[in-house]
């Protein structure tokens, strides 16, 4: 069995003052993880880690997730080429959500659509109600 490298969760001020490394998971053992690009700080993608894969992404410096729909573990760029290597990592106040800086390997791209970033489409208000205009073909 693998250890993992995170603190117990504790007390709120702990938790949000304190230097302990304690990440918060849901109920289904996941932590959301929002992926940006280093030099531009543009959202790539949004996925989820559990914790193994967040201890793979510490410890080898390359996006790990945790597929919901595959119900398995990834490592980005496997199959794409798209290798995301960490350049730096955040928490949230409450660590219960993860940020990583990337810098994205083979064509840059991160979204299975063949697009850089998987927000490609910004939400409008009109008439009739809420729609979609596409950002990035």
């Amino acid at each position: 069995m693998t250890t993992l490298p995170f603190a117990p969760r504790g007390d709120k001020h702990a938790i949000e003052e304190g230097n302990s490394f304690a990440p918060k998971f849901d109920r289904d053992g996941l932590i959301v993880c929002v992926t940006t690009e280093h030099k531009t700080g543009d959202i790539l993608m949004v996925a989820y880690m559990n914790a193994e894969a967040l201890r793979l992404t510490i410890e080898t410096g390359v996006a790990h997730y945790w597929s919901r729909s595959r119900n398995e573990l990834w490592r980005k760029g496997d199959t794409s080429g798209q290798v995301q290597t960490v350049v730096e990592m955040r928490t949230d106040c409450d660590q219960d959500a993860i940020e990583l800086s990337v810098e994205a390997g083979g064509d840059g791209k991160a979204c299975h659509t063949g697009r850089r970033s998987c927000f490609y489409r910004k939400v409008a208000a009109g008439p009739d109600g809420a729609h979609l205009i596409f950002t990035e073909s």
